[in-house]
């Protein structure tokens, strides 16, 4: 770990009273799980379809039984806990110094650790709706359903997701641009910033501290202030509140 680059990150959070933080999949791989895009993430394991195609509005609509398959092996993993990095913005909220999360994992592990201004881009696996009556269940009613999960109405449950080809939820976008434009600092963590319209949000940064947290290197690093290129748990693990 880069002790320097340790203290300039405490620095800036030192100096910062409005931050915000954007995350994505690698903040929740050291919760156990699995990452997308990494080396060994869903995309590298076989199915009959893509992972990509699978997740999918036009899959779900035309082969449930398998998107749940899926769905149910993969997507919830609901004995998941926070790690540092949730337990550690959970905290900086609290100071008053984090004004809001935005994050594009669906596994609600924010929220767990004790984060209250939450926006999730790309929905949550916590939240479930009859497509008919739009009743709600939660995470362990679907993990518990045979085949295509039903409503005593009769009308098939789909997870509060966004599945590809579907848009964003325009509330959420909006309160999260707002977030990013009156920041002071924003980090980014844990995404590799290729997933569109969310990795677009940062653009609207406009404050004095941009930090790239991630193990890879992401097509934002050379605008930003500092790089670090660490597991973010073991990072955040060390800032002091």
């Amino acid at each position: 770990m880069d002790e320097k680059k340790q203290e300039t990150l405490q620095q800036m959070i030192n100096e910062s009273s409005n931050i915000v933080f954007f995350g994505g999949a690698g903040v929740s791989t050291e919760s156990g799980i699995p990452d997308f895009r990494s080396v060994d993430g869903l995309y590298h394991q076989k199915y009959d379809y893509p992972p990509e195609t699978i997740l999918s509005h036009s899959f779900y609509m035309q082969h449930k039984g398998e998107f749940y398959r899926f769905y149910q092996d993969k997507m919830l993993c609901l004995d998941a806990e926070p790690n540092n990095a949730h337990k550690k913005l959970a905290e900086l909220e609290t100071a008053g110094k984090l004004k809001a999360v935005i994050t594009q994992n669906i596994d609600g592990l924010h929220q767990k650790a004790g984060s209250k201004t939450v926006y999730e881009l790309h929905g949550s696996v916590l939240r479930n709706y009859c497509e008919k009556c739009h009743k709600a269940f939660d995470a362990y009613y679907m993990l518990e359903a045979k085949g295509v999960p039903k409503c005593e109405c009769g009308g098939d449950i789909k997870p509060d997701v966004v599945l590809y080809e579907e848009g964003l939820d325009d509330t959420t976008v909006s309160k999260a641009i707002q977030a990013i434009r009156s920041a002071d600092m924003l980090i980014i963590g844990g995404t590799s910033l290729v997933v569109y319209p969310a990795a677009g949000l940062i653009d609207y940064f406009k404050g004095k501290y941009l930090v790239l947290v991630n193990k890879q290197a992401t097509k934002a690093d050379g605008r930003a202030d500092l790089v670090i290129q660490e597991p973010i748990g073991e990072v955040f693990s060390k800032i002091i509140v």
